[in-house]
């Protein structure tokens, strides 16, 4: 084969993707990810069944629980988020249309059911601080959304942030690092939902 023949095959290959957390995308790979954040992914797809198709929460739960990858998840943070946001979704919504510059049905079911996350963590959630809940529904939207939906989302949350993490917010705009009931900070909360196997 000749340099010209090499260089030619080498150059019509993709280029590698580093062996670092994210995907080319941005988004974190698998590997890297908590067993809370796989428990919001699973949310995500759960509350889009139910956003899309109406289906019941029995019937979403019973279909996600057999997905693969289930077992890595926290069932339990993926219970809370899945139900509590079903059944508040009244709630939820009312608390994001103020924060839309369109009417929630014009918004992709992705980006709702991120946002629907995200304010259920806000409200139900504090030993999760807001910047992790934050970080966490940005991920998800760039994940699963379209190619601009993490900054709609973004935005409504981080919106959305002061009126339900008053304190907290405050806190962190001051230069201080928010602490959870027990102490933590934010860059705790991180380090312990480091990937389990």
């Amino acid at each position: 084969m000749s340099d010209e023949q090499s260089s030619h095959s080498a150059s019509s290959r993709p280029p590698r993707q580093t062996r670092t957390g994210t995907t080319s995308t941005g988004a974190r790979k698998a590997g890297s990810k908590s067993n809370r954040s796989r428990a919001r992914e699973f949310a995500l797809q759960g509350l889009y069944q139910h956003i899309v198709g109406h289906n019941a929460v029995l019937d979403i739960d019973r279909f996600t629980r057999d997905l693969a990858g289930f077992h890595k998840a926290d069932s339990a943070h993926y219970d809370a988020l899945l139900r509590g946001c079903v059944e508040a979704e009244q709630e939820l919504d009312t608390l994001i249309a103020p924060k839309l510059d369109r009417t929630i049905s014009e918004i992709s079911p992705i980006e709702h059911a991120c946002m629907w996350i995200g304010v259920y963590e806000f409200q139900h959630c504090p030993d999760v601080p807001w910047r992790v809940v934050l970080n966490e529904c940005i991920e998800l939207a760039k994940e699963f959304g379209g190619t601009d939906g993490h900054k709609y989302v973004n935005a409504v949350l981080n919106g959305l942030a002061p009126q339900l993490r008053s304190k907290e917010v405050e806190h962190d705009r001051a230069g201080k690092p928010s602490r959870d009931a027990e102490g933590q900070t934010a860059q705790d909360d991180q380090a312990d939902q480091a990937p389990q196997a």
